[in-house]
């Protein structure tokens, strides 16, 4: 069985109630040391580990929800939820699929939209809503973060690729050549071409599994 909360629960609310009006900041250099504190808190049930990831996130996740409409207090009652499911559902947490900001995010923003649902304030109509719920906010610098992990993410699987499919996509993608094109520039059997343009993707595809729906 996990270990019962800290006590400095309630200190990490102090720290999400006077720091309420920080952004949500893209901090991609975070990845390693968040896995790191996710794993002392899966394993060790480190509750100072804990405490580090709600000091740095919970500020934010209150300001996003803020920026969605929520009052203070409601705000910092769904982070606290939150925090409270991070330790007790830490095993679920694989740094191999997403960041932990992005674990974290989509949390904070299911919870809002369940709240919103059970207290009967959810306008299906509205424009803010409908982009939250499809993941898909157009221009929102409060997920911002999310957009950046999502192009880190990219950049690794295309590092993971042989130069000879980095050199077709490139050719695909970044200079708009067709396949027959691309055949002739290269040399290449047009059948060759196609396989090594879509061989990479499903690969890329397999790996980004995790972002699926964010635009």
């Amino acid at each position: 069985m996990r270990a019962p909360l800290p006590e400095t629960m309630q200190s990490r609310r102090s720290v999400v109630r006077t720091m309420g009006h920080s952004s949500v900041s893209a901090l991609p250099s975070r990845s390693d040391e968040d896995a790191a504190l996710m794993q002392r808190v899966c394993e060790h049930q480190d509750r100072s580990a804990l405490d580090s990831l709600a000091r740095h996130y919970g500020p934010r996740l209150k300001s996003w929800l803020m920026k969605h409409g929520e009052d203070s207090h409601t705000s910092e009652d769904i982070v606290q939820d939150v925090i409270i499911t991070v330790w007790t559902r830490a095993a679920q947490f694989d740094p191999s699929r997403g960041s932990f900001s992005t674990w974290v995010y989509r949390m904070v923003r299911n919870r809002w939209i369940d709240h919103k649902r059970k207290h009967d304030r959810m306008q299906p109509t509205s424009p803010d809503i409908i982009s939250v719920m499809a993941d898909t906010p157009v221009d929102a610098s409060d997920v911002q973060f999310e957009k950046t992990e999502i192009s880190r993410a990219v950049q690794q699987e295309m590092a993971l690729l042989s130069n000879d499919h980095k050199q077709i996509l490139h050719l695909a993608f970044f200079e708009g050549l067709s396949h027959s094109q691309i055949a002739e520039r290269t040399g290449l059997a047009l059948g060759t071409v196609k396989s090594r343009i879509r061989a990479p993707l499903q690969k890329m595809r397999a790996g980004l599994e995790n972002f699926r729906g964010v635009q």
